[in-house]
C-alpha cells in the first residue's frame, strides 16, 4: 500500500551531520568551556546510543568523578546553547547529504506523498540544515518535530505518535526513514513501518523489525519504495 506520509529522521538519515558537524561543534564548545575533554571519531560513534549531544556529555563529566551535580548543570546549561551556534554558524557548511537522498525527496513530493520530520537534534538546528541544503524542498516537511516537541526515544518516546496526530493519520498509513535501531525502535511503538538505510556507525546494529534494510538509498528502488513494495525493492 502506498503511504500517505513519509517521516524522515536527520542525523545520520539526511545527512552526515554527527561526523561533521555535531562531533566538532561539541569539541570546540569543550574547549571554550575550558574542560578536559576532545571526542575522537571511534568514541564519538560509541556514544551514538545516548540520545543527544547533552546527555553524552553529562556521562562523560559522571564518569570522570571530579565534578558536583551543580556543577555539571551548569556546564550543560552553558554548553547546549554554545554547541548549536557552533553547529549552525561554523560546522554546518561543511555537511553533506547522503548520497541520493535529495533525489528521493523530490520523488516523494512528485509522487504527492506528505513529508514530516522526527529528531532528537533541535528544530533550529533541523531548520537551518534544511535551508543550508534543502532550501528547495523545506515548505514540503509538516511538521518537523525536534527536541523542542518533545521525545522521540526511550520508553517514554513520544514524537512519533505526536507526528502521527498532526499529520492525521494512523502509523500503518505512514513509512519512516531511519538509520539506527533506535530510531527503529521509536518508530515502531507509534506502528509505523520503517525502512532503515543504514550507515558506518550503525551498520551492525539489529534492524530485525524493519520492513527494509539498506546500505543507502541508491541501492533500493525507489518506484517500490513509494508504493509500499518493501520485500521486492
Amino acid at each position: 500500500m502506498k503511504p500517505k506520509a513519509i517521516i524522515f529522521d536527520v542525523d545520520g538519515t539526511i545527512a552526515n551531520s554527527e561526523r561533521w558537524g555535531h562531533l566538532p561543534a561539541c569539541n570546540e564548545a569543550f574547549k571554550m568551556l575550558g574542560l578536559p575533554i576532545e571526542w575522537d571519531w571511534p568514541s564519538f560513534k560509541k556514544m551514538l546510543i545516548i540520545p543527544g549531544n547533552a546527555n553524552r556529555l553529562r556521562h562523560e563529566l559522571n564518569s570522570m568523578n571530579k565534578f558536583s551535580a551543580s556543577d555539571i548543570d551548569a556546564y550543560i546549561d552553558a554548553f547546549v546553547p554554545m554547541k548549536k551556534e557552533l553547529y549552525i554558524t561554523k560546522y554546518l557548511p561543511h555537511v553533506k547529504l547522503r548520497k541520493g537522498i535529495e533525489d528521493f525527496i523530490k520523488f516523494i513530493i512528485d509522487s504527492h506523498i506528505k513529508l514530516a520530520v522526527v529528531s532528537t537534534s533541535y528544530e533550529s538546528q533541523i531548520n537551518e540544515l534544511f535551508n543550508s541544503k534543502l532550501a528547495d524542498v523545506k515548505e514540503y516537511f509538516e511538521p518537523i518535530l525536534g527536541k523542542e516537541s518533545g521525545i522521540k526515544t526511550g520508553h517514554e518516546g513520544m514524537l512519533y505518535e505526536k507526528c502521527l496526530v498532526k499529520l492525521g493519520l494512523d502509523g500503518h498509513d505512514c513509512l519512516a526513514i531511519e538509520d539506527s535501531s533506535t530510531g527503529l525502535r521509536a518508530a515502531a511503538r507509534a506502528h509505523i513501518p520503517t525502512v532503515v538505510f543504514y550507515n558506518e556507525y550503525t551498520e551492525n546494529e539489529d534492524f530485525s523489525k524493519a520492513v527494509l534494510v539498506a546500505p543507502s538509498v541508491t541501492s533500493i528502488d525507489i518506484n517500490k519504495i513509494i508504493h509500499g513494495d518493501y520485500s521486492k525493492a
